[in-house]
């Protein structure tokens, strides 16, 4: 069978079919496992598949670009993984629902560009899944320290847009969850710049709610009245063409 691994999923149940190199304490993952009895899928073979450092008893490193395959780079590329698949789910739905909308108001005779409770209802629905994904709601835990092998963190981490403090999206954790401050990188990516502008208008008002109106959502209750000024500070400082109202005591959302 399958699975579709996000920042979501248990350690535990990830990278079954994967080799995995870095340390994690006693946190155990399928990674590195075989199956050794093909009657029996569900029997892996987990000894001496934990805490990898080096794959060279395992196979020809030397054939590959690399000997890692990091830890941390394969639950980084996770989260960037199905940020992305949002992003353009949250694109796709929107363009859908101003196109049946526009439709719709043709039909009956009315001005097109006057959006229904029902438009607006499935894009909010769609806005609001990308933006619980990218403030890491329902993240699974990290329960020990997990360092990576490859110089991968050390790497990413400099690659941030940095604020007036140093302080970076980038900035990873890795002792109880991903990053030190849970709001994705990828509201600097070019395809969240391309999101309709019903749909990051809708994304950017519902952060802002929640990062300074302090929405107590239950989606949102991991995230510290810290954590919130800290990542409301850094975006402000470091993401460009914010709308003018961002900066403001007051907003709609």
């Amino acid at each position: 069978g399958t699975t579709l691994i996000t920042q979501t999923k248990p350690i535990e149940q990830r990278w079954g079919g994967w080799y995995v190199t870095g340390t994690h304490g006693s946190q155990k993952h399928r990674g590195n496992a075989l199956v050794r009895d093909k009657n029996k899928p569900d029997e892996l073979d987990t000894e001496a598949t934990q805490n990898q450092t080096d794959l060279a008893t395992k196979f020809d490193t030397g054939a590959y670009l690399t000997p890692h395959s990091d830890i941390v780079a394969l639950m980084v590329l996770e989260h960037q993984t199905h940020m992305t698949n949002l992003i353009t789910r949250v694109g796709f739905e929107t363009r859908m629902a101003l196109s049946d909308s526009r439709a719709i108001k043709k039909a009956l005779g009315e001005p097109v560009e006057e959006k229904s409770e029902s438009t607006l209802r499935r894009i909010n629905n769609a806005a609001e899944e990308l933006l619980e994904y990218m403030l890491f709601s329902g993240e699974a835990a990290i329960t020990e320290p997990i360092r990576g092998t490859s110089g991968f963190a050390e790497a990413f981490g400099k690659g941030g847009f940095k604020d007036k403090r140093g302080r970076s999206l980038r900035d990873l954790d890795l002792t109880k969850r991903i990053f030190k401050y849970p709001l994705s990188y990828m509201i600097y990516s070019e395809a969240f710049d391309a999101l309709p502008a019903e749909a990051r208008d809708r994304v950017l008002r519902r952060l802002w709610a929640v990062l300074v109106k302090g929405d107590d959502k239950p989606a949102f209750k991991h995230l510290s009245a810290a954590d919130r000024k800290a990542m409301y500070e850094i975006v402000t400082e470091t993401k460009k063409e914010l709308p003018d109202w961002w900066s403001s005591s007051v907003s709609t959302d």
